[in-house]
Formats: structure tokens, sequence, C-alpha cells
């Protein structure tokens, strides 16, 4: 296939999603939206939290190098 032919089968698929409008399903979002509540992830034990390392960067920034 030419450029020429896939340029045009492009432009075509682009004019079908631009103008296709499906029927939404308000309910479907609603309740997807107000589902369950938000639990935040747990921290893994093997996660280093930083509070035993040297801060490097802060003595330099500092001028204590």
């Amino acid at each position: 296939m030419g450029r020429g032919r896939a340029k045009a089968k492009q432009t075509k698929v682009a004019r079908e999603l631009k103008y296709f409008s499906p029927d939404t399903d308000l309910s479907a979002l609603e309740r997807e939206l107000h589902g369950s509540s938000y639990a935040e992830p747990e921290r893994s034990s093997d996660v280093d939290d930083g509070e035993d390392y040297d801060d490097d960067y802060g003595k330099w920034a500092s001028g204590q190098r």
C-alpha cells in the first residue's frame, strides 16, 4: 500500500473517531466514580525510608564539604 492510500486510511479512521459519539452510560460512570473508597497501599518493610543515610547534598549545599 502506498503512502497516499495509507494516509487516506488514517484520515478516514481519524474522522470516524472524531465524529463518532457512542451512547454514554451515565449510571455506570456514577457507580465507578462513587464506588469503593480509596485505600492507601501499605508500605513495604523492605523500602528504605531514607532516615539512615548521610545527606550529602545538604552538606554540599551548606558548604560543609
